[in-house]
């Protein structure tokens, strides 16, 4: 039995879920510490889904300024309840996003937020680096949703690699987030300030 709340004391230090749901995880993961996170990591993504659709009008604003003083960011993340918006959790939350913007320079927070006529002019942009390879025309159009796919990834905050674990993007950080936390969370606006740049 020692052995058993061992397993659970680490599963809940690793992933923050509840006791119960730990001891239900390793029971149907055979006491595989590994698959026990992973079963919780999708029913916790699950139960975030569904909280997505709810309203998120407490939060906070976060101010980031890299040591050196060149970078700086002002981010707004928002949940259900001032009482998440003071945990702690949800705290070092908003500081991982800040330190993403700044360490990966994102233009937008999701793809929806890209303007059509951007996308239009970066696909007119890869066919003609298509045309410019040398590539069959039957080609072209693979290489440029690759191109623009790739683009997207780089460009959009939700669909970035999370800078400390590249095992994840960043929307799914914030799902579980929204898991651990019990509340809807939007990333809502952010800026990036690089010294000398406009």
């Amino acid at each position: 039995m020692a052995g058993k709340t061992t397993l659970v004391k680490e599963l809940r230090e690793k992933t923050g879920a509840g006791i119960l749901d730990c001891q239900k995880a390793l029971v149907e993961s055979g006491n595989d510490i590994e698959k026990a996170i992973e079963h919780l990591r999708q029913r916790g993504l699950a139960a975030a889904q569904k909280k997505a659709g709810r309203e998120t009008n407490e939060g906070t604003v976060a101010a980031y300024i890299h040591p050196g003083s060149r970078i700086g960011v002002l981010v707004e993340v928002n949940c259900e309840t001032d009482f998440v918006a003071r945990n702690e959790q949800f705290q070092a939350f908003v500081k991982d996003i800040a330190l993403q913007i700044a360490a990966s320079s994102p233009s937008f927070i999701k793809r929806e937020d890209i303007p059509s006529q951007l996308l239009e002019k970066e696909k007119s942009i890869y066919l003609a680096q298509a045309k410019e390879m040398g590539r069959p025309e039957s080609a072209w159009a693979k290489i440029v949703q690759g191109k623009l796919e790739q683009f997207c990834q780089e460009s959009c905050l939700l669909e970035q690699t999370f800078i400390k674990d590249p095992t994840v993007t960043i929307k799914d950080y914030a799902g579980q987030a929204i898991a651990k936390l019990g509340e809807n969370i939007t990333i809502r606006r952010f800026t990036r300030y690089q010294l000398g740049q406009e």
